[in-house]
């Protein structure tokens, strides 16, 4: 990003993360700018990067995918990364896949409907070219699940006196 985020940006940005369905006219009387204004900013903000999209948050369980799981995955070297990750791509359970340091080279979060369905989904992966081990925790709870970032500024100390890296 080339511009820090002004106080307007992170209200809007605030809002945005609480509702995403909020109408832009709604967004310019919390934030006292125009509608053209808002829809500018929303649209800068998009170019940037910085909102990159605009979903709908599931209940998973109500939809019958009761298990959710953390899979570390060890793939043996850069020569099967790219076909990893493709596969990873490809396979509607993953939710999600991150490189990792510590046990396993990359992380990834599944949900499926039982632990028989995470069964056959843990055969398939262990059976992809490159994976040399996976190691999966299966989460029984979920006190606090969300993707609301705080994005203040940063130039301030945390609650907790810790930096101010948040």
């Amino acid at each position: 990003m080339n511009r820090p985020l002004d106080l307007i940006d992170q209200s809007l940005l605030e809002l945005l993360q609480a509702n995403g369905r909020i109408k832009q006219n709604a967004l310019a009387e919390k934030t006292g700018l125009s509608v053209p204004a808002v829809g500018e900013r929303l649209k800068k903000l998009e170019e940037l990067g910085i909102i990159t999209d605009y979903r709908a948050i599931l209940n998973y369980r109500k939809l019958g995918f009761d298990v959710t799981a953390f899979i570390a995955v060890t793939v043996d070297s850069s020569h099967h990364y790219k076909l990893f990750l493709q596969k990873v791509e490809s396979t509607h359970e993953i939710m999600e896949c991150h490189a990792i340091t510590g046990e396993g080279t990359h992380l990834l979060k599944a949900r499926t409907e039982n632990t028989s369905a995470l069964e056959k989904l843990l055969a398939h992966i262990q059976s992809w070219p490159g994976v040399v081990t996976t190691l999966t925790r299966v989460v029984l709870s979920s006190p606090k699940e969300t993707t609301h970032i705080h994005i203040q500024q940063k130039n301030h100390l945390t609650p907790q006196g810790g930096s101010d890296v948040d």
